[in-house]
């Protein structure tokens, strides 16, 4: 099928509709065929188009008919800024950290794995044998599946060293993806207008769900080995804050895992002022070499909550997180969880369970490090050599994601724009801040990219560098 001619019928159908009246018919697809000289698959896909505008409704049997009579844009929804009121909440930029890559466009601003990097035939099977089972008519408990809870205490207490109490699968609660979870803590635990401390830079899916939960952020700085426990205590004691929300092992954007001292000093401070730690390991399967144990599993005494996704690291379709939590704050999340979900498909969960615990999944946990470590060093390199310009303050031992600084004459909006005109998407460092940001940062996802293509992806960000510098020089000058 030739895209220019369905681009060229589809314009032509557009100014016959235009004059059309509404509820007109179009011509048959064989009237179009003659008239226009084109092939039917030609009109079936200038029609599909028409139909996904809203300008066209297909009629089985019946034909194809014009579906407005007035010309877009015509409706007025202004009324509709009075009857909403202010937005409830605001995280400039956010939106468009989804945004799709264009057609033959290399994507480092991804925030997945790609599809090589999963168990997918693992998925397949799982879903072809849960899919015969009485779970497709069943209603999970809101808790979670017994077995996918019993899972996940069973693989912290594998990272829980020997003579400290560790979760039981009564401390669970499973849910519909870590977004999910981050947003039912922080409405249970945090609450609307309090404060809660947040590592600067974060994870921006965190600073989204503390908007909408009304959350107020308190930013505290943290770096390669985490951050500073005298810092932590300061910003406690300023905002009488009861919760930090932390990622102490390869964290979200730039890789960094927290070292002995502040693992150890900022859980004994949570414990002393009676706050909660909220540990997030979105990036528990992603390890590429040796990694500390989670701070839950130094944690006796239920300070620590724990979220541990699954959906990155198993499959984007099989979106299944769990909160690990101990004590009443466990029944107060539950409640939340409850309000909001009422529980996460049975289906999915067993779809989980089935995965984690077949011996395809062992096999891939013990293959992964290797493979994301190469592909790491492949981009770390094809860097190092396409845009030197691009400053790597640390290689991180796990986790997706490399996080570079810019010079100090570009800017990010700048730089962003310009690697997507060059043919790659790349995410700005600014979304991962919740404060100022101290100097211009790009996060790029090295796993969301075939290994043949990382080179390419590297190429592409050094011409957009270059083609940055020449804009922002000729601006400033």
């Amino acid at each position: 099928m030739n895209h220019s001619s369905s681009d060229r019928l589809a314009a032509s159908l557009r100014s016959w509709i235009a004059s059309a009246p509404a509820g007109a018919r179009l011509p048959s697809t064989r009237e179009l065929v003659a008239t226009h000289r084109v092939s039917a698959a030609t009109v079936r896909a200038a029609l599909a188009r028409l139909s996904a505008e809203g300008l066209v409704i297909t009629r089985p049997g019946a034909g194809t008919f014009a579906a407005r009579s007035r010309p877009a844009g015509a409706a007025d929804f202004s009324w509709q800024t009075t009857a909403l009121g202010p937005a409830p909440f605001e995280v400039p930029g956010l939106s468009a950290a989804f945004a799709p890559a264009a057609p033959g466009e290399l994507n480092l601003a991804e925030a997945y794995p790609e599809p090589g990097l999963l168990p997918l035939e693992a998925v397949r099977s799982a879903l072809q044998r849960v899919a015969r089972t009485p779970a497709l008519g069943e209603r999970a408990p809101v808790a979670g599946v017994e077995g996918l809870r019993a899972w996940v205490a069973s693989d912290l207490a594998s990272r829980t060293p020997a003579g400290v109490a560790s979760a039981a699968a009564k401390d669970v609660l499973v849910l519909p993806g870590s977004q999910s979870g981050l947003g039912a803590i922080f409405r249970a635990v945090v609450g609307r207008s309090q404060p809660m401390l947040i590592e600067s830079p974060t994870y921006w899916g965190a600073r989204l769900a503390a908007a909408q939960a009304g959350v107020v952020l308190v930013p505290v700085p943290s770096g390669p080995h985490g951050p500073d426990p005298e810092e932590v205590e300061r910003a406690f004691e300023r905002s009488g804050a009861r919760a930090f929300y932390a990622q102490p092992t390869f964290a979200n954007p730039h890789g960094a895992t927290w070292d002995a001292t502040a693992r150890r000093d900022i859980l004994a401070l949570a414990r002393r002022l009676g706050a909660f730690i909220i540990e997030d390991e979105w990036a528990a399967d992603f390890s590429m070499d040796a990694v500390p144990a989670p701070l839950a599993a130094a944690d006796p005494d239920g300070a620590v909550i724990g979220l541990r996704s699954l959906t990155k690291s198993v499959s984007p379709a099989l979106r299944v997180a769990a909160v690990t939590a101990r004590g009443p704050v466990h029944a107060r999340i539950l409640a939340e969880v409850q309000a909001q979900s009422l529980y996460v498909s049975p289906v999915l969960q067993h779809a989980a369970l089935d995965v984690v615990t077949s011996p395809r999944w062992a096999a891939h946990r013990r293959a992964l490090p290797a493979r994301l470590r190469e592909r790491r060093d492949l981009l770390a390199t094809a860097l190092a050599t396409h845009a030197p310009q691009l400053r790597l303050g640390l290689l991180p031992r796990g986790g997706l994601n490399l996080w570079l600084g810019l010079p100090e004459q570009l800017s990010e909006a700048t730089v962003t724009l310009a690697c997507a005109r060059a043919g790659v998407q790349v995410f700005p460092g600014a979304r991962a801040f919740p404060a100022e940001a101290p100097a211009g940062f790009l996060r790029l996802n090295f796993a969301g990219t075939p290994a043949e293509r990382l080179e390419e992806a590297a190429r592409l960000v050094g011409h957009g560098l270059a083609e940055a510098e020449r804009h922002d020089v000729a601006r400033l000058g």
